[in-house]
Formats: C-alpha cells, sequence, structure tokens
C-alpha cells in the first residue's frame, strides 16, 4: 500500500485534522445540549399556553441556531479531509466508513434542515402541537446524525462486520448491523451525546446566571436555570455510568489505550485505579526500566473491576500488551508485538504473491498464498509498523486528559446538584459568588469535552483503524508543504469563526429574551 512517507507529512496531516476536529466539538456538543433543553421549556409552553414558556424556548433557539450553522460550516470541512488528507484510508475501508456518513447526510442532515426551518419561521403559522414536534425532531436529527458519525468512528476504534477483499485490498461491508450497532458504538453514542447535555447545561445555567449578575430578567434566568441544571444532573450521572461503559469497552477491545489512560506498565491480578498521580517524565519508552510515575493514589482492585467486571482479574500493562505471553479470556497466549508484526509482514508478503499468481493464473500459488493471508489477516496493519516502540501510545497525554476529563465530571455533578438546591431554595439570585461560580464553568465544560475526545483518539494511536491500518499507511501522498499551508489557512479560518460566533452570540444574550418581567 505505501513505500516511504515523509513523517513530516504525517504529522502535519495528523494536526490538520486535529485542528479541524478540535474547532468541530466546539459547536456539536452545545447544539446537541441546546437541543434537549429548549425542547424541554417548549413542552413547558405547549401544556400551560404560558407564554413566558414560549419567549424562554425562542431565546435559546436563537443561540441553538447561531451555534448549528457554524457548526455545519466545520464538519463539511472535517468530512472532505477525508478524501484530501487520508486517501489510503479511503480507498482501503471506503465502502464501510462511507456508508454511516451517507446515511448521515441523506437521512439526518436534510431531517435536521427541513425541521429547523418550522422551528424557527413557523410559529403562529403552524399548530403548537406541530411546532412542538419540529423543535423535538430537529434535535432528534442533530442526535441521529450523531449516531452516525459516532458509528464511523466506533467502527475504526473496534472494525468490525467486514472482510478483507483480496483482489480489490479493500475492506467491505458483510454486516452492516454488526458496525451499526457494535457495543463499542451503542456505547460510544450515549456516553458522547448525555456529554453533550452536561455542556448545554453548563452553557444554559452560566448564562442565566449573567442575567442575575446584571439583575436582568431574573424570572427568565432562574426558570433557565431550573431547567438547565436539572437537565444536566440526568446527564452527568448518566454521563458517568456510560463512562464506565467506555472502559469496559477498552478494556475489551483496545487494551493498550486503557494501559495509557491509567499510566499502567505491569499488568497484576486485582490492579490498582490511579486516582490522582503524576507520570515519571524520564520514562521514555515501555522497556527503558524506569519507575513510571513520581508518585501516585491509586485504589486497590478497581481497574480490573472496571476493565474486567471482576475484582480479582488479570489486566494487561503496556509491557505484558508489547510482550506477550499472557492468557486472554478466549484460553489463547497474546502474542508479542514482535510476533504480530512479522505476521503482518508475511500476511502483506501472502497479498502480493496472491495478486502475482492470479495475474500470471498460477490457482496453486494463489491458493496457497490466500491461506496464508487469511490465517494472517488479522495482523495485517503490522506489516506498516517499523519500530514495535511506535504501538505505545503518548501516556502522558492520555494519561492527563483522562484525568482532566474525570475530575470535571465529578465536579459537575456537585455544582448541578448544588444550583438546583440554591434555586428550588430561593437563594442562587442573592449568591454572587455562585453566579460567578456558574459563569466560570462555562469553558471547563468545553475543557472536559475536547479531553474526552483526546483520550479516545490519542489512546488508539498509532492506528487509524484499530490494528488493521496504522495512521502512517493511511495519509495522502501530498507535498507537505500544501498541508502546511491548509493547516494554517483552517486555523485563521475556523479562528475568525469562532471570533464571529462569540461575538453573535453576546451580542444577542445582551439582548436577552422578549420578556417583560
Amino acid at each position: 500500500m505505501i513505500d516511504s512517507i515523509d513523517t513530516s507529512l504525517i504529522d502535519w496531516s495528523r494536526a490538520q485534522f486535529a485542528l479541524t476536529a478540535m474547532y468541530h466539538w466546539i459547536f456539536v456538543p452545545l447544539t446537541l445540549g441546546l437541543a434537549v433543553v429548549m425542547g424541554v421549556m417548549e413542552t413547558v409552553y405547549y401544556k400551560t399556553g404560558d407564554e413566558f414558556w414560549k419567549h424562554t424556548a425562542k431565546f435559546w433557539m436563537k443561540l441553538f441556531g447561531i451555534n448549528f450553522a457554524v457548526g455545519v460550516a466545520t464538519g463539511l470541512i472535517l468530512e472532505f479531509e477525508f478524501g484530501t488528507n487520508w486517501s489510503n484510508y479511503s480507498w482501503f475501508v471506503g465502502d464501510i466508513f462511507g456508508a454511516p456518513l451517507a446515511i448521515e447526510g441523506i437521512l439526518a442532515f436534510f431531517m435536521e434542515a427541513t425541521f429547523i426551518a418550522v422551528m424557527f419561521f413557523g410559529w403562529n403559522k403552524v399548530s403548537k402541537r406541530f411546532h412542538l414536534v419540529s423543535t423535538w425532531l430537529t434535535g432528534l436529527g442533530a442526535t441521529i446524525s450523531a449516531w452516525w458519525i459516532l458509528v464511523a468512528n466506533a467502527w475504526m476504534q473496534y472494525p468490525v462486520g467486514m472482510e478483507f477483499n483480496p483482489d480489490t485490498v479493500r475492506n467491505e461491508m458483510v454486516d452492516f448491523m454488526a458496525v451499526a450497532t457494535s457495543p463499542v458504538a451503542v456505547n460510544k453514542f450515549f456516553h458522547t451525546v448525555l456529554s453533550s447535555w452536561v455542556l448545554g447545561a453548563v452553557f444554559v445555567v452560566g448564562v442565566s446566571c449573567w442575567f442575575l449578575l446584571k439583575k436582568r430578567n431574573q424570572k427568565f434566568a432562574l426558570a433557565s436555570v431550573k431547567v438547565g441544571a436539572a437537565v444536566g444532573l440526568v446527564g452527568i450521572l448518566l454521563t458517568m455510568w456510560t463512562g464506565d461503559g467506555s472502559a469496559y469497552q477498552a478494556g475489551r477491545t483496545q487494551p493498550m489505550k486503557l494501559a495509557a489512560m491509567e499510566g499502567y506498565y505491569h499488568g497484576q491480578n486485582g490492579a490498582g485505579l490511579v486516582v490522582v498521580g503524576m507520570l515519571n517524565p524520564d520514562k521514555k519508552t515501555y522497556d527503558d526500566g524506569k519507575e513510571p510515575f513520581i508518585f501516585r493514589i491509586a485504589v486497590p482492585n478497581l481497574l480490573s473491576l472496571l476493565a474486567q467486571r471482576d475484582f480479582n482479574a488479570f489486566v494487561p500493562g503496556v509491557n505484558d500488551i508489547m510482550e506477550g505471553g499472557y492468557m486472554l479470556k478466549d484460553g489463547t497466549i497474546a502474542l508479542s508485538a514482535s510476533q504480530k508484526v512479522e505476521r503482518g509482514k508475511k500476511a502483506i508478503a501472502a497479498l502480493a504473491s496472491y495478486r502475482l499468481a492470479k495475474k500470471s493464473g498460477d490457482k496453486a500459488t494463489a491458493d496457497s498464498a490466500y491461506a496464508i493471508l487469511q490465517s494472517n489477516v488479522a495482523y495485517f496493519g503490522y506489516g506498516y509498523i517499523k519500530d514495535v516502540h511506535e504501538l505505545v501510545p503518548n501516556v502522558a497525554i492520555t494519561f492527563y486528559a483522562f484525568r482532566v476529563m474525570v475530575l470535571l465530571g465529578g465536579y459537575f455533578l456537585l455544582f448541578f446538584v448544588v444550583v438546583l438546591f440554591l434555586a428550588y431554595k430561593d437563594k442562587l439570585a442573592s449568591l454572587k459568588w455562585m453566579q460567578w461560580v456558574a459563569l466560570l464553568t462555562i469553558p471547563l465544560g468545553y475543557i472536559a469535552s475536547e479531553a474526552g475526545w483526546v483520550v479516545a483518539e490519542c489512546g488508539r494511536q498509532p492506528w487509524a483503524i484499530q490494528d488493521m491500518l496504522p495512521t502512517s499507511a493511511s495519509v495522502s501522498r501530498l507535498g507537505v508543504g500544501s498541508v502546511q499551508t491548509t493547516f494554517f489557512i483552517f486555523l485563521v479560518l475556523f479562528t475568525v469563526m469562532l471570533i464571529a460566533e462569540i461575538g453573535i452570540m453576546l451580542r444577542e444574550i445582551k439582548k436577552g429574551p422578549q420578556i417583560n418581567d
């Protein structure tokens, strides 16, 4: 598939995709979170007929619309990059990866586009019931859109439902339902969407507390706080539950990612979960003999419980995964990294032999090569690994990003409980310090959301598709200069878009809802 690729091209292509993805993810979770909040508010309006709730819902809808528009623009660029920067990837698995993205574009996006028009322009033109349905369907469309995108991403983390075709040198889908409903996809969808409810709730509570600080629209602000914090509390509790599912899925399908999340090198039975710790910066490779931590505090046996649902189960560390030799759940012995690389090279050589024999009409050689390919195809991607040390992701980034995410998750749980208590005790409006806390919590929601994706994506490196295709074999043959140029163009473009969105939203927030308290 590849001969030799300039490593700087790989790094710049990864940087450009990461830039686009992280900017895009600034907008997506707020869209998903606000959709629920404004849906709840309009439902209250539909049930009570109180115009106050109609105007409250319309205010948050306005912010939803601004955010939605910018998110669409960044999302389109992200999808185009698969073809421009990652053409080998697109060729190798386009039949599989393209299917959920096509469904997302055809079904979900058009669903959003249809009902968002009714939601914004249908007030007093359609019935209250139809408008309410349109509001919920707009949010459902955004959520369905997220479903198919997350199915595609989950397949990269846990490739299922396909077979390798040596005649086309492509992986081809054989079981669509296995791809669409894999346990990794289902858990990733719920964890991502529910965490987006948390971010949306943090945003609503924070903005509402700005009105309290300014002593404006206090009835609107307190009502929005109650709805937002209630959605947030439900969201963070369910996010924690699905987070546990994510740890279990990682232990089952991506043990190296789990080991990196924990800075965990030496496997053991009854493995402990690190609560706080500082990694040793002098540890550069898994086999340099240096201790991984300067200090750490761990809860005994908890990692075994999360990863294997057994307090005393063996959890392999980085060294175990690299060196092999431990018992897998199916009773087989884990191969070492070097053994997987050798089998991957056998698969690549067998593929070349098969294609040459087919071309020359040598059926016996083709059949023999095909048998060798089939017995080693599970390690095909390892054949492109030049140094086994590449198979260890950046432990420091993964470890610290995971702790940022978890720490902020615990903070949000406490935050929503306190806010709800103060709001229902009629104390929030008089506590300026808490209003400032709520306002300053908004950026923490974004930090937690981005940290989750850092864990998900950095933790599976060097793989574009887990165990099947490394990033180095996925990249397009482009000039490094062209990728560098477009990187800085996108950086400027996305930054301008973000500044413009913040400016427009601040202007609309300052205008406030069209309600007379």
